[in-house]
């Protein structure tokens, strides 16, 4: 059996999901090289402050020298998040020839058609499975088993912070504001917590999804947004005497030409 030589994996960020994911490159390589017939070899980190204390990663890898950890790599990771820097750093990965691998939501639903384009063009991938619905498979079969098919209507909670919240809220009668506090303490809730209850992060979800879906891009300034903020208990008890649930959901639905217009989309 032909031994492959190791694919150099770059990582760019190093908050929670970095720590993850290098923990996982670290510890499960064995398991990781019988999957993928070639080891990963973790080469580098990228970080902004090497003075900041970070657990779990070996200070030998960190490094704030981005461009020569990129032009190194064979695989880059991108989970810096936000739109600058971490597009300028894609570009640069694909266009050095690297596969890239992002879960940045907000990048692609801005900046998904430029990205995917350029890695088109030289010949690169871009996964971006982790950016909606992370543990669901929805993106893959979106790109490659229903590539075939038309698809009219994708409907689901896509935001699981949010989620948390209403089901507190229905199940328990707190308010939203305990609701979200106790997110909070959980760590379910973004940074900035209007990211998740002004429907922000499921709105650049759909935005992602009705692209992949509809063959087209969908700007995301076109995507109906509208969050939780405003639900009060006492609309989730008159919901629940009507024998209904209040969800937050990212419907992204193709309309046909008929008699009231020529067809498109709606999110």
């Amino acid at each position: 059996m032909s031994e492959y030589r190791p694919l150099r994996v770059a990582l760019l960020g190093a908050g929670s999901v970095g720590a993850e994911v290098a923990r996982l490159l670290l510890e499960q390589k064995q398991e990781l090289k019988s999957r993928v017939g070639a080891e990963l070899e973790l080469v580098g980190v990228a970080v902004r402050d090497l003075t900041t204390k970070r657990e779990g990663f070996p200070k030998e890898l960190l490094t704030t020298d981005v461009e020569s950890l990129i032009l190194g790599a064979d695989i880059v990771i991108e989970v810096m998040g936000g739109i600058e820097p971490a597009k300028e750093y894609i570009l640069r990965a694909l266009n050095s020839g690297a596969d890239v691998v992002t879960a940045n939501k907000s990048l692609l639903a801005t900046h998904g058609t430029e990205l995917f384009n350029v890695a088109e063009q030289v010949g690169a991938q871009l996964y971006f499975e982790a950016a909606v619905a992370g543990a669901i498979p929805i993106i893959r079969p979106l790109r490659e088993s229903l590539g075939g098919d038309r698809v009219k209507r994708i409907m689901g909670i896509v935001n699981g912070s949010t989620n948390y919240i209403l089901d507190r809220m229905d199940k328990s009668g707190i308010s939203l504001e305990e609701a979200m506090a106790e997110a909070t303490e959980l760590g379910y809730l973004e940074a900035d917590p209007s990211l998740d209850v002004e429907g922000f992060d499921a709105a650049q979800k759909a935005a992602i999804l009705a692209t992949l879906a509809f063959h087209t891009e969908v700007p995301l300034d076109k995507v109906y947004r509208e969050g939780i903020t405003s639900i009060t208990v006492a609309q989730m008890k008159a919901a629940q005497r009507d024998g209904y649930v209040i969800k937050l959901l990212a419907i992204c639905e193709f309309l046909e030409a008929d008699s009231s217009g020529p067809e498109g989309i709606s999110v």
